[in-house]
């Protein structure tokens, strides 16, 4: 299984510092692998903190050399997000570099920051995808939830960096991301241990920020059945009964459905969204 995006403007690609990229005149899509073991840890600080700042940099470094200053979405996908090494889970690990990236390269940290997911994968290194254009998103947040980069301290060191959801503008469309969107409300996990459940709460909240999304947008309004969806689920036995309850919440929509780990251990999935919609003028 790949995803391909399609453009029907001229096209540039390249790689710089390990990212392999491509462009149009308004939006640039890039990929980028890091291994952890090239970036050996030193007290205080871990070999993925470190790795996930290097790879942050190096992101920031390609959209100022190519003038394609604002990050819309991201995926990350990182080994044994949920394990413990140093005395810090490894997803907490990541955020501080993450954010120390996005300060060092005087990047906000809050309020307008891309959409974005970080999932966990059996093993291998350190993936980061993302999608950058010369016009800024429209950051939108949930008004159900507290906005990931203003967790308290109880979730690790350094918040999460990342909006909700965002508007972005290629030329003659309007993209809604809908970030990766979980079981939680405030900041809180809700309904743990009942996949369900959390399957309901995490579409509850993709329903309330598409709501917040429509309050702003400048084409028709987004539904939840003309979506698309990526679905990740923890433990492969949930699979049927997910399918079963998300079917009758999202009609017909288009589905991916994935094995992988969720950011909080307690979290047995996560669902993220997208759409587009053309812009009349």
């Amino acid at each position: 299984m790949h995803e391909t995006w399609l453009s029907d403007l001229p096209l540039q690609a390249g790689c710089s510092e390990g990212i392999a990229w491509c462009r149009t005149d308004g939006v640039l899509y890039g990929v980028l692998e890091l291994d952890e073991a090239d970036f050996p840890g030193t007290p205080g600080r871990s070999a993925l903190q470190a790795a996930s700042a290097e790879a942050y940099r190096r992101l920031f470094r390609l959209l100022d050399t190519q003038n394609m200053p604002h990050l819309w979405r991201v995926w990350n996908y990182l080994a044994d997000i949920n394990l413990e090494t140093g005395g810090l889970e490894r997803y907490r690990q990541f955020n501080i570099g993450r954010q120390d990236a996005f300060l060092a390269c005087r990047r906000g940290a809050t309020g307008n920051v891309p959409a974005a997911c970080a999932i966990g994968l059996a093993g291998g290194p350190l993936s980061i995808a993302f999608m950058a254009g010369t016009t800024p998103a429209v950051p939108v947040e949930n008004p159900r939830q507290v906005s990931a980069y203003n967790y308290p301290a109880d979730y690790g060191p350094r918040s999460p960096t990342f909006s909700r959801a965002v508007l972005a503008y290629p030329a003659g469309q309007e993209l809604l991301f809908v970030s990766g969107t979980a079981s939680i409300v405030g900041h809180q996990t809700v309904h743990p241990g009942d996949v369900v459940a959390q399957c309901r709460e995490s579409m509850a909240n993709i329903a309330a920020v598409v709501a917040e999304a429509n309050r702003y947008c400048r084409s028709p309004a987004f539904g939840l059945a003309a979506l698309g969806y990526r679905v990740y689920v923890r433990h492969a036995n949930d699979f049927a009964r997910v399918r079963d309850t998300l079917q009758p919440l999202i009609g017909g929509a288009e589905v991916i459905y994935v094995q992988a780990d969720i950011c909080r251990d307690d979290l047995l999935l996560e669902i993220e969204a997208f759409a587009s919609h053309a812009l009349e003028n």
